[in-house]
Protein backbone atom coordinates (compact mmCIF):
# COMPACT_ATOMS: atom_id res chain seq x y z
CA UNK A 1 0.00 0.00 0.00
CA UNK A 2 3.00 2.39 0.91
CA UNK A 3 3.96 2.91 -3.13
CA UNK A 4 2.64 5.76 -4.57
CA UNK A 5 0.29 5.44 -7.31
CA UNK A 6 -1.40 7.53 -9.79
CA UNK A 7 -4.95 7.55 -7.36
CA UNK A 8 -4.51 6.04 -4.49
CA UNK A 9 -6.75 3.23 -2.70
CA UNK A 10 -9.81 4.59 -0.55
CA UNK A 11 -8.50 6.02 2.62
CA UNK A 12 -8.86 4.55 6.14
CA UNK A 13 -10.95 7.18 7.82
CA UNK A 14 -10.68 7.67 11.67
CA UNK A 15 -13.78 8.76 12.70
CA UNK A 16 -14.06 11.97 15.39
CA UNK A 17 -14.88 9.09 18.57
CA UNK A 18 -11.73 7.24 17.41
CA UNK A 19 -9.04 9.52 17.55
CA UNK A 20 -8.05 12.78 20.44
CA UNK A 21 -8.15 15.88 17.96
CA UNK A 22 -10.25 18.47 19.07
CA UNK A 23 -11.61 21.94 17.48
CA UNK A 24 -10.11 23.42 20.82
CA UNK A 25 -6.64 22.61 19.91
CA UNK A 26 -6.75 24.34 16.59
CA UNK A 27 -5.83 27.76 15.79
CA UNK A 28 -9.17 29.84 15.34
CA UNK A 29 -7.96 31.54 12.44
CA UNK A 30 -7.31 28.09 10.81
CA UNK A 31 -10.83 27.09 11.27
CA UNK A 32 -11.89 30.34 10.17
CA UNK A 33 -9.82 29.15 6.52
CA UNK A 34 -11.10 26.02 6.90
CA UNK A 35 -14.69 26.75 7.28
CA UNK A 36 -14.67 29.31 4.39
CA UNK A 37 -13.16 27.07 1.90
CA UNK A 38 -16.08 24.46 2.71
CA UNK A 39 -18.52 27.26 2.78
CA UNK A 40 -16.70 28.26 -0.80
CA UNK A 41 -17.74 24.12 -2.28
CA UNK A 42 -14.02 23.37 -1.13
CA UNK A 43 -12.99 20.70 0.40
CA UNK A 44 -11.08 21.61 3.30
CA UNK A 45 -8.32 19.64 5.15
CA UNK A 46 -5.68 20.40 7.53
CA UNK A 47 -2.77 17.87 7.05
CA UNK A 48 0.82 17.44 7.80
CA UNK A 49 2.95 18.16 10.92
CA UNK A 50 -0.12 20.10 12.92
CA UNK A 51 -2.30 16.36 12.76
CA UNK A 52 0.70 14.97 13.57
CA UNK A 53 1.64 17.14 16.34
CA UNK A 54 -1.73 17.11 17.82
CA UNK A 55 -2.33 13.21 17.58
CA UNK A 56 0.83 13.02 20.13
CA UNK A 57 0.05 15.51 22.11
CA UNK A 58 2.30 18.60 21.12
CA UNK A 59 0.67 21.71 20.57
CA UNK A 60 1.33 22.88 17.15
CA UNK A 61 3.01 25.94 16.02
CA UNK A 62 1.61 26.07 12.62
CA UNK A 63 -1.38 25.08 11.23
CA UNK A 64 -1.44 23.97 7.15
CA UNK A 65 -4.52 23.61 5.17
CA UNK A 66 -5.06 21.53 2.19
CA UNK A 67 -7.87 22.13 -0.73
CA UNK A 68 -8.78 21.13 -3.85
CA UNK A 69 -9.43 24.64 -4.68
CA UNK A 70 -6.63 26.15 -6.92
CA UNK A 71 -5.07 29.47 -5.56
CA UNK A 72 -6.40 31.74 -7.34
CA UNK A 73 -9.83 31.06 -5.98
CA UNK A 74 -7.91 30.80 -2.60
CA UNK A 75 -6.86 34.27 -4.05
CA UNK A 76 -10.40 35.50 -4.27
CA UNK A 77 -11.77 33.95 -0.89
CA UNK A 78 -9.62 35.64 1.14
CA UNK A 79 -8.87 39.45 0.84
CA UNK A 80 -6.26 39.03 3.35
CA UNK A 81 -4.24 36.51 1.26
CA UNK A 82 -0.91 36.74 -1.21
CA UNK A 83 0.38 34.07 -3.35
CA UNK A 84 3.56 32.76 -3.34
CA UNK A 85 6.13 30.55 -4.92
CA UNK A 86 7.23 29.49 -8.34
CA UNK A 87 8.82 26.07 -6.91
CA UNK A 88 5.72 25.36 -5.46
CA UNK A 89 2.46 28.21 -5.75
CA UNK A 90 0.96 28.72 -2.32
CA UNK A 91 -1.45 30.91 -0.69
CA UNK A 92 -0.99 32.55 2.50
CA UNK A 93 -3.60 33.79 4.70
CA UNK A 94 -2.40 36.36 7.37
CA UNK A 95 -4.22 37.41 10.31
CA UNK A 96 -1.82 39.45 12.22
CA UNK A 97 1.66 37.89 12.97
CA UNK A 98 -0.03 34.41 12.26
CA UNK A 99 0.13 32.79 8.64
CA UNK A 100 -2.18 30.14 7.43
CA UNK A 101 -0.21 28.19 4.61
CA UNK A 102 -2.84 26.96 1.53
CA UNK A 103 -1.41 24.24 -0.46
CA UNK A 104 -3.93 22.85 -3.69
CA UNK A 105 -4.21 19.02 -4.36
CA UNK A 106 -1.28 18.40 -5.75
CA UNK A 107 -0.97 14.69 -8.32
CA UNK A 108 1.30 12.23 -7.78
CA UNK A 109 5.19 12.22 -7.94
CA UNK A 110 5.08 15.90 -6.61
CA UNK A 111 7.57 16.34 -4.11
CA UNK A 112 5.70 18.72 -0.79
CA UNK A 113 6.69 21.99 -0.51
CA UNK A 114 8.96 23.61 1.58
CA UNK A 115 7.85 22.64 5.22
CA UNK A 116 5.96 24.79 7.32
CA UNK A 117 6.66 23.19 10.17
CA UNK A 118 9.16 25.53 11.44
CA UNK A 119 9.05 25.11 15.32
CA UNK A 120 8.24 28.86 16.09
CA UNK A 121 12.51 30.33 14.45
CA UNK A 122 10.65 32.18 12.34
CA UNK A 123 9.51 35.85 13.24
CA UNK A 124 7.90 38.85 11.48
CA UNK A 125 11.16 40.70 8.80
CA UNK A 126 11.53 36.99 7.38
CA UNK A 127 10.37 38.27 3.76
CA UNK A 128 13.12 41.14 4.80
CA UNK A 129 15.84 38.75 5.17
CA UNK A 130 14.40 36.44 2.54
CA UNK A 131 15.08 39.24 0.03
CA UNK A 132 18.63 39.62 1.78
CA UNK A 133 19.39 36.01 1.29
CA UNK A 134 18.35 36.56 -1.99
CA UNK A 135 20.87 39.15 -2.55
CA UNK A 136 23.89 36.83 -1.79
CA UNK A 137 22.91 33.15 -2.52
CA UNK A 138 19.95 33.36 -5.45
CA UNK A 139 16.14 32.47 -4.74
CA UNK A 140 15.93 31.12 -0.45
CA UNK A 141 14.26 28.44 -1.52
CA UNK A 142 17.34 27.77 -4.29
CA UNK A 143 15.65 28.47 -7.46
CA UNK A 144 16.34 30.20 -10.38
CA UNK A 145 13.37 32.81 -10.93
CA UNK A 146 11.70 31.00 -14.27
CA UNK A 147 8.08 32.42 -16.01
CA UNK A 148 4.72 30.48 -14.17
CA UNK A 149 3.37 28.32 -16.79
CA UNK A 150 -0.49 28.50 -17.56
CA UNK A 151 -3.00 26.58 -15.84
CA UNK A 152 -0.39 25.62 -13.26
CA UNK A 153 1.11 22.82 -15.42
CA UNK A 154 4.68 23.12 -14.13
CA UNK A 155 7.05 20.47 -13.63
CA UNK A 156 11.04 20.08 -13.74
CA UNK A 157 13.43 17.49 -12.53
CA UNK A 158 17.25 18.45 -12.57
CA UNK A 159 19.76 15.86 -13.94
CA UNK A 160 19.86 13.93 -10.60
CA UNK A 161 16.45 13.26 -10.26
CA UNK A 162 15.42 16.31 -7.73
CA UNK A 163 12.31 17.89 -8.53
CA UNK A 164 12.59 21.39 -9.25
CA UNK A 165 9.21 22.58 -9.91
CA UNK A 166 5.57 21.52 -9.17
CA UNK A 167 2.73 23.14 -9.44
CA UNK A 168 0.46 20.07 -10.93
CA UNK A 169 -3.09 20.39 -9.57
CA UNK A 170 -4.35 16.79 -9.01
CA UNK A 171 -6.75 15.43 -6.36
CA UNK A 172 -6.67 14.24 -2.44
CA UNK A 173 -5.70 10.79 -3.66
CA UNK A 174 -3.14 11.87 -5.54
CA UNK A 175 -1.56 14.40 -3.33
CA UNK A 176 -0.66 11.72 -0.61
CA UNK A 177 1.82 10.83 -2.66
CA UNK A 178 3.68 13.74 -2.96
CA UNK A 179 4.54 13.91 0.80
CA UNK A 180 7.07 12.51 2.12
CA UNK A 181 7.07 10.81 5.45
CA UNK A 182 3.46 8.33 7.02
CA UNK A 183 3.57 10.72 9.89
CA UNK A 184 2.83 13.94 7.73
CA UNK A 185 0.42 12.36 5.34
CA UNK A 186 -2.45 12.90 7.86
CA UNK A 187 -5.71 14.98 6.77
CA UNK A 188 -8.16 16.31 9.55
CA UNK A 189 -11.41 17.13 7.45
CA UNK A 190 -13.10 19.55 8.56
CA UNK A 191 -16.19 18.37 7.66
CA UNK A 192 -17.08 15.42 10.00
CA UNK A 193 -13.89 16.25 11.98
CA UNK A 194 -12.43 12.67 10.95
CA UNK A 195 -8.76 11.78 9.72
CA UNK A 196 -8.11 10.44 6.67
CA UNK A 197 -5.19 7.81 6.57
CA UNK A 198 -4.25 6.43 2.92
CA UNK A 199 -0.89 5.03 4.30
CA UNK A 200 -0.32 3.77 7.70
CA UNK A 201 0.59 6.67 9.28
CA UNK A 202 -1.76 6.24 12.55
CA UNK A 203 -0.13 3.30 13.63
CA UNK A 204 3.58 4.68 12.55
CA UNK A 205 2.93 7.54 15.31
CA UNK A 206 1.52 4.97 17.63
CA UNK A 207 5.24 2.47 16.82
CA UNK A 208 6.45 6.30 17.18
CA UNK A 209 7.94 5.42 13.52
CA UNK A 210 9.54 7.78 10.62
CA UNK A 211 8.50 6.02 7.85
CA UNK A 212 9.14 7.29 3.81
CA UNK A 213 6.30 7.09 1.82
CA UNK A 214 7.22 5.16 -1.57
CA UNK A 215 10.93 4.26 -2.72
CA UNK A 216 13.53 5.69 -0.06
CA UNK A 217 15.77 5.94 -3.59
CA UNK A 218 13.78 7.58 -5.23
CA UNK A 219 12.11 10.08 -2.40
CA UNK A 220 15.65 11.37 -1.61
CA UNK A 221 16.83 11.75 -4.83
CA UNK A 222 13.35 13.84 -5.57
CA UNK A 223 14.23 16.07 -2.43
CA UNK A 224 17.79 15.35 -0.43
CA UNK A 225 16.91 17.41 1.93
CA UNK A 226 14.30 14.63 3.20
CA UNK A 227 17.53 12.85 4.82
CA UNK A 228 17.35 16.26 7.44
CA UNK A 229 13.66 16.57 7.87
CA UNK A 230 14.08 12.66 8.79
CA UNK A 231 16.72 13.76 11.44
CA UNK A 232 14.79 16.87 12.51
CA UNK A 233 11.59 14.68 13.07
CA UNK A 234 14.09 11.98 15.07
CA UNK A 235 15.13 14.19 17.08
CA UNK A 236 12.19 16.74 18.05
CA UNK A 237 9.35 13.97 18.16
CA UNK A 238 11.94 10.97 19.86
CA UNK A 239 10.90 8.85 17.23
CA UNK A 240 13.43 6.31 15.50
CA UNK A 241 13.94 6.38 12.16
CA UNK A 242 12.84 2.92 9.92
CA UNK A 243 15.62 0.77 8.29
CA UNK A 244 14.37 1.53 4.91
CA UNK A 245 14.22 5.24 5.63
CA UNK A 246 17.98 5.20 7.29
CA UNK A 247 19.69 2.96 5.06
CA UNK A 248 20.17 5.10 1.52
CA UNK A 249 22.11 7.97 3.66
CA UNK A 250 25.26 6.27 3.32
CA UNK A 251 24.68 6.17 -0.74
CA UNK A 252 22.64 9.40 -0.78
CA UNK A 253 24.05 12.06 1.94
CA UNK A 254 26.22 13.82 -0.92
CA UNK A 255 23.70 14.87 -2.70
CA UNK A 256 23.13 17.47 -0.11
CA UNK A 257 26.16 18.91 -1.40
CA UNK A 258 24.17 19.94 -4.44
CA UNK A 259 21.56 22.00 -2.41
CA UNK A 260 21.47 25.77 -2.40
CA UNK A 261 23.23 27.29 0.53
CA UNK A 262 20.35 29.10 0.93
CA UNK A 263 17.71 26.86 1.64
CA UNK A 264 20.39 24.43 3.81
CA UNK A 265 20.45 27.58 6.43
CA UNK A 266 16.51 27.10 6.56
CA UNK A 267 17.32 23.41 7.43
CA UNK A 268 20.14 24.22 9.68
CA UNK A 269 18.08 26.67 11.22
CA UNK A 270 15.21 24.03 12.09
CA UNK A 271 17.37 21.73 13.52
CA UNK A 272 19.39 24.06 15.80
CA UNK A 273 17.50 26.79 16.97
CA UNK A 274 14.23 24.93 18.08
CA UNK A 275 14.86 24.03 21.62
CA UNK A 276 16.77 20.16 20.52
CA UNK A 277 19.66 21.35 19.11
CA UNK A 278 22.05 19.01 20.75
CA UNK A 279 20.33 16.03 20.03
CA UNK A 280 20.14 16.96 16.25
CA UNK A 281 23.79 17.95 16.10
CA UNK A 282 24.36 13.87 17.80
CA UNK A 283 21.99 12.69 15.42
CA UNK A 284 23.50 14.26 12.31
CA UNK A 285 26.81 12.79 13.43
CA UNK A 286 25.30 9.27 13.80
CA UNK A 287 23.74 9.44 10.60
CA UNK A 288 27.30 10.79 8.51
CA UNK A 289 25.20 13.72 7.47
CA UNK A 290 27.24 16.34 9.68
CA UNK A 291 30.52 16.35 6.61
CA UNK A 292 28.02 17.34 4.50
CA UNK A 293 26.62 20.24 5.87
CA UNK A 294 29.69 21.48 8.00
CA UNK A 295 32.65 20.19 6.28
CA UNK A 296 35.72 21.87 7.73
CA UNK A 297 34.12 20.98 11.42
CA UNK A 298 33.39 17.72 11.14
CA UNK A 299 37.18 17.03 9.56
CA UNK A 300 38.87 19.59 12.77
CA UNK A 301 36.48 16.88 15.41
CA UNK A 302 37.59 13.90 13.17
CA UNK A 303 41.72 15.03 14.22
CA UNK A 304 41.46 17.13 17.51
CA UNK A 305 43.29 15.64 20.24
CA UNK A 306 42.15 17.36 23.26
CA UNK A 307 37.96 17.32 22.28
CA UNK A 308 37.90 21.01 23.00
CA UNK A 309 36.03 22.20 20.19
CA UNK A 310 33.31 19.39 20.68
CA UNK A 311 32.99 20.32 23.82
CA UNK A 312 32.43 23.86 23.46
CA UNK A 313 30.17 22.65 20.58
CA UNK A 314 27.75 20.42 23.36
CA UNK A 315 27.86 23.27 25.80
CA UNK A 316 27.03 25.85 23.10
CA UNK A 317 24.03 23.96 22.03
CA UNK A 318 22.87 22.94 25.66
CA UNK A 319 22.74 26.56 26.52
CA UNK A 320 20.48 27.33 23.25
CA UNK A 321 18.12 24.78 24.01
CA UNK A 322 17.57 25.58 27.46
CA UNK A 323 17.36 29.11 26.36
CA UNK A 324 14.54 28.72 23.84
CA UNK A 325 13.32 26.27 26.50
CA UNK A 326 12.63 29.56 28.79
CA UNK A 327 11.48 31.62 26.01
CA UNK A 328 14.94 33.59 25.41
CA UNK A 329 15.92 34.43 22.43
CA UNK A 330 18.44 33.33 19.81
CA UNK A 331 20.31 33.56 17.15
CA UNK A 332 21.89 31.73 14.41
CA UNK A 333 25.12 33.80 14.22
CA UNK A 334 26.26 32.65 17.90
CA UNK A 335 25.66 29.00 16.99
CA UNK A 336 27.55 29.15 13.67
CA UNK A 337 30.24 30.68 16.20
CA UNK A 338 30.22 27.83 18.44
CA UNK A 339 30.25 25.27 15.49
CA UNK A 340 32.93 26.77 13.45
CA UNK A 341 35.04 27.71 16.22
CA UNK A 342 37.51 24.55 16.36
CA UNK A 343 38.84 25.25 12.31
CA UNK A 344 38.79 29.23 13.04
CA UNK A 345 40.68 28.84 16.17
CA UNK A 346 43.18 26.35 13.66
CA UNK A 347 43.32 28.74 11.06
CA UNK A 348 44.06 31.79 13.31
CA UNK A 349 46.80 29.65 14.70
CA UNK A 350 48.16 29.66 11.61
CA UNK A 351 48.33 33.23 11.57
CA UNK A 352 49.59 33.66 15.53
CA UNK A 353 52.51 31.90 14.76
CA UNK A 354 53.46 34.21 11.71
CA UNK A 355 53.35 37.15 13.80
CA UNK A 356 49.82 38.75 13.26
CA UNK A 357 48.40 40.62 15.77
CA UNK A 358 45.63 38.52 17.39
CA UNK A 359 42.41 39.84 16.65
CA UNK A 360 43.28 40.40 13.04
CA UNK A 361 44.61 36.57 12.86
CA UNK A 362 40.95 35.88 13.85
CA UNK A 363 38.90 38.30 11.52
CA UNK A 364 41.12 36.86 8.66
CA UNK A 365 40.32 33.44 10.07
CA UNK A 366 36.94 33.75 10.56
CA UNK A 367 36.46 35.22 6.81
CA UNK A 368 38.62 32.08 5.14
CA UNK A 369 36.38 29.58 7.19
CA UNK A 370 32.80 31.38 6.43
CA UNK A 371 34.05 31.27 2.44
CA UNK A 372 34.23 27.85 2.91
CA UNK A 373 30.83 27.00 4.90
CA UNK A 374 29.10 28.90 2.72
CA UNK A 375 29.54 26.26 -0.05
CA UNK A 376 27.77 24.16 1.98
CA UNK A 377 25.12 26.41 4.14
CA UNK A 378 24.82 29.97 3.61
CA UNK A 379 25.76 32.66 6.11
CA UNK A 380 23.91 35.44 5.50
CA UNK A 381 26.46 39.09 6.05
CA UNK A 382 24.10 39.93 8.96
CA UNK A 383 25.20 36.26 10.89
CA UNK A 384 28.93 36.67 9.81
CA UNK A 385 29.81 39.99 10.17
CA UNK A 386 28.87 40.30 13.78
CA UNK A 387 30.08 36.82 14.61
CA UNK A 388 33.79 37.96 13.11
CA UNK A 389 33.57 40.63 15.67
CA UNK A 390 32.28 38.31 18.73
CA UNK A 391 35.73 36.06 17.81
CA UNK A 392 37.81 38.73 17.43
CA UNK A 393 36.62 40.43 20.86
CA UNK A 394 37.96 37.41 22.86
CA UNK A 395 41.35 38.52 23.16
CA UNK A 396 40.16 41.97 24.87
CA UNK A 397 39.21 39.47 27.77
CA UNK A 398 42.80 38.98 28.59
CA UNK A 399 43.21 43.33 29.50
CA UNK A 400 41.97 43.86 32.75
CA UNK A 401 43.44 47.25 33.45
CA UNK A 402 42.95 50.41 33.10
CA UNK A 403 40.67 52.17 30.93
CA UNK A 404 40.45 50.41 27.57
CA UNK A 405 38.75 47.39 30.36
CA UNK A 406 36.40 49.76 31.35
CA UNK A 407 35.12 51.26 27.88
CA UNK A 408 34.73 47.42 27.19
CA UNK A 409 31.80 46.92 29.48
CA UNK A 410 30.01 49.66 27.12
CA UNK A 411 30.84 47.51 23.48
CA UNK A 412 27.50 46.91 21.63
CA UNK A 413 28.75 43.32 21.18
CA UNK A 414 30.06 43.16 24.65
CA UNK A 415 27.37 40.72 26.26
CA UNK A 416 27.33 38.45 23.21
CA UNK A 417 31.48 37.93 23.70
CA UNK A 418 30.90 37.50 27.25
CA UNK A 419 28.74 34.72 26.79
CA UNK A 420 30.78 33.21 24.54
CA UNK A 421 33.51 33.51 26.79
CA UNK A 422 31.94 31.66 29.26
CA UNK A 423 31.53 29.11 27.00
CA UNK A 424 35.31 28.67 25.97
CA UNK A 425 36.05 28.45 29.74
CA UNK A 426 33.31 25.82 30.36
CA UNK A 427 35.26 23.84 27.55
CA UNK A 428 38.44 24.16 28.67
CA UNK A 429 39.54 26.61 26.31
CA UNK A 430 40.44 29.71 28.41
CA UNK A 431 41.13 30.19 31.98
CA UNK A 432 38.09 29.91 34.28
CA UNK A 433 39.68 32.94 36.22
CA UNK A 434 39.54 35.18 33.72
CA UNK A 435 35.54 34.47 33.24
CA UNK A 436 35.29 34.88 36.92
CA UNK A 437 36.80 38.32 36.49
CA UNK A 438 34.32 39.42 34.14
CA UNK A 439 31.17 38.35 36.06
CA UNK A 440 32.34 39.73 38.90
CA UNK A 441 33.43 43.14 37.39
CA UNK A 442 29.94 43.29 36.16
CA UNK A 443 28.10 42.87 39.12
CA UNK A 444 30.22 45.59 41.05
CA UNK A 445 28.78 49.59 41.25
CA UNK A 446 30.72 51.74 38.51
CA UNK A 447 33.08 53.42 41.50
CA UNK A 448 34.03 49.87 42.54
CA UNK A 449 34.36 49.16 38.67
CA UNK A 450 36.79 52.08 38.70
CA UNK A 451 38.55 50.99 41.79
CA UNK A 452 39.08 47.63 41.15
CA UNK A 453 40.80 48.78 37.59
CA UNK A 454 42.56 51.17 38.79
CA UNK A 455 44.42 49.22 41.34
CA UNK A 456 44.97 46.32 39.21
CA UNK A 457 46.68 48.72 37.00
CA UNK A 458 48.78 49.77 39.55
CA UNK A 459 46.94 52.95 40.11
CA UNK A 460 48.26 54.05 36.58
CA UNK A 461 44.70 55.87 35.68
CA UNK A 462 44.46 57.62 39.02
CA UNK A 463 47.44 60.04 38.13
CA UNK A 464 46.69 62.78 35.96
CA UNK A 465 47.60 61.58 32.49
CA UNK A 466 50.76 64.24 30.35
CA UNK A 467 49.80 65.58 27.38
CA UNK A 468 52.15 64.14 24.59
CA UNK A 469 54.28 66.87 23.11
CA UNK A 470 53.40 67.04 19.07
CA UNK A 471 56.63 67.09 17.22
CA UNK A 472 57.93 70.18 15.88
CA UNK A 473 57.66 72.16 19.26
CA UNK A 474 54.18 74.60 19.62
CA UNK A 475 53.13 76.11 16.05
CA UNK A 476 53.62 79.70 15.49
CA UNK A 477 50.79 82.19 14.90
CA UNK A 478 51.26 83.37 11.51
CA UNK A 479 53.32 86.39 10.84
CA UNK A 480 51.21 89.69 10.37
CA UNK A 481 50.08 90.41 6.73
CA UNK A 482 51.92 93.56 5.29
CA UNK A 483 49.87 96.58 4.85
Amino acid sequence: MNQPNDRAPSPVIVARADHPVSRAQISGNALKVLYRLRDGGHQAFLVGGCVRDLLIGIQPKDFDVATDASPEQVRRLFRNSRLIGRRFRLAHVRFGPQIIEVATFRAAGAPMAPEPDLDGITGDDDEAHAAEDLDEFGDVNGNVAEPDEPNGRDRAHDERGRLLRDNVYGTIDQDVWRRDFTCNALYYNIEDFSIWDYVGGVEDIRARTIRLIGDPLTRYREDPVRMLRAVRFEAKLGFSIHETARAPFATLAELLEHIPPARLLDEFQKLFLAGFGGRSFDLLRAHGLLEHLFPETARHLAEEVDGMALALINAGLANTDARVAEGRSVTPMFLFAVLLFGPVSAAAQKRFDSGMPPAVAIADAVDEVVAQQNRRIGIPKRFSFPMRELLALQPRFHRREGRRALGFLAHPRFRAAYDFLLLRAQAGAEDPEIARWWTEIQAATPEQQRERIGAEAGGQDSAPRRRRRRRGGRRRAPPPAEG
